[in-house]
């Protein structure tokens, strides 16, 4: 491809990395690659484990919902030769960077990916019971995958959402690709993107069952790209499907004891992993992760924490914990952390199943 970077090394640095490399592995020709968030980087390093380290564009601990990218982040995206992420449902900002820094890439939206299940956002701030049976995951209605029935109803709310770009920033190298990805205006903050809370919840990678799938999409696609190294990046895939497989069966045994605890999320992110695990959330604090909720509907989750007899509150790392505290406020329940992203676990071929673990055992122990 015309942006492609060639590898090569030195005739000692190849001698030493092959010894590494899965059988028919080459080092020549592997594409660049950048990814959004750290779960769908940790499922593309599963699949390049032994070949390449695919660049993550979303910093962790930031809101995907809304960014500011730093110019290294903005280089990756132009460098790339392939580009996987959720989709414009989760970053709405990220389809414009990708068209103007990586407009030859091939872009590979995952909640699009065959055998994605979807489900629809929950509505409120208290979840009413409702069947997850033929409902409950919406399958690809369009030659996009995307079930457009929230167009039906269209929201009358939206989100106006600033992420603000690190201190850090002011010490990276000026880079003239970030000038087009980083959608600053003149104060340094994020430009507004709205981020819908109806339609398609975008936070499929909470699901294993979905994990497994990205995983078979990520590797046809570099497999399509680099044929040489075709069979490595399948053996990869099929290896990190026997690991969620693993992860999976761990977490059906350690959430048994807490299957039927009441519990409230910060914001509604985890009803993919509650659907597969048939544990499910009373209500969100807040309508999404970057704006605070308002006194009538802290009101009504305080109300539904002492009609339910709610045990655990969750907030989230990077948020308000003295909004939770106010939610828990006089109702005996407690607090707990928990954090779709996976902030604080290292990168790499093993982020997902830990992601995964972590979350599990942030429910068994606020259950407790």
């Amino acid at each position: 491809m015309s942006n492609r970077i060639r590898r090569s090394a030195v005739a000692g640095a190849v001698a030493a990395t092959l010894g590494a490399l899965p059988a028919g592995a080459a080092l020549a020709d592997v594409p660049n690659v950048a990814t959004d968030i750290a779960p769908v980087h940790g499922l593309v390093a599963r699949v390049m484990d032994g070949l390449g380290t695919p660049d993550l564009v979303v910093r962790p601990g930031a809101s995907p919902h809304g960014y500011a990218m730093r110019p290294s982040e903005a280089r990756a995206l132009a460098e790339a030769d392939v580009v996987f992420w959720v989709g414009p449902e989760l970053e709405p900002w990220l389809a414009e960077s990708i068209g103007s820094l990586a407009g030859d890439a091939v872009q590979v939206e995952l909640l699009d990916a065959p055998g994605t299940e979807q489900l629809a956002f929950r509505e409120g701030a208290t979840f009413e019971p409702h069947d997850h049976g033929e409902d409950a995951h919406d399958h690809a209605a369009d030659e996009h995958g995307h079930d457009h029935m929230a167009e039906e109803h269209e929201h009358d709310h939206t989100e106006a959402e600033h992420d603000h770009a690190s201190e850090a920033d002011a010490h990276e190298d000026h880079d003239p690709a970030a000038d087009h990805g980083a959608h600053e205006d003149d104060h340094g903050h994020a430009a507004e993107h709205h981020h819908s809370h109806e339609g398609i919840d975008p936070h499929a990678w909470l699901d294993p069952e979905n994990g497994k799938a990205w995983l078979d999409a990520i590797a046809a696609e570099l497999a399509r790209l680099d044929p040489e190294n075709a069979g490595a990046y399948r053996a990869n895939a099929e290896a990190g499907k026997t690991e969620i497989d693993a992860t999976t069966d761990e977490l059906r045994s350690q959430l048994a004891p807490v299957q039927d605890m009441k519990f409230v999320v910060f914001h509604d992110a985890y009803q993919y992993f509650e659907t597969r695990f048939d544990i499910h959330a009373a209500g969100a604090v807040s309508i999404g992760d970057a704006s605070d909720p308002g006194p009538a509907r802290i009101e009504e989750i305080r109300e539904k924490v002492q009609e339910l007899g709610v045990t655990c509150v969750f907030s989230e790392p990077q948020f308000n914990q003295a909004i939770v505290n106010t939610v828990l406020d006089g109702t005996g329940g407690h607090s707990g952390v928990i954090d779709p992203l996976g902030t604080g676990l290292s990168t790499g071929p093993g982020f997902y199943p830990a992601l995964l673990r972590e979350v599990g055992a942030e429910l068994v122990a606020c259950g407790q």
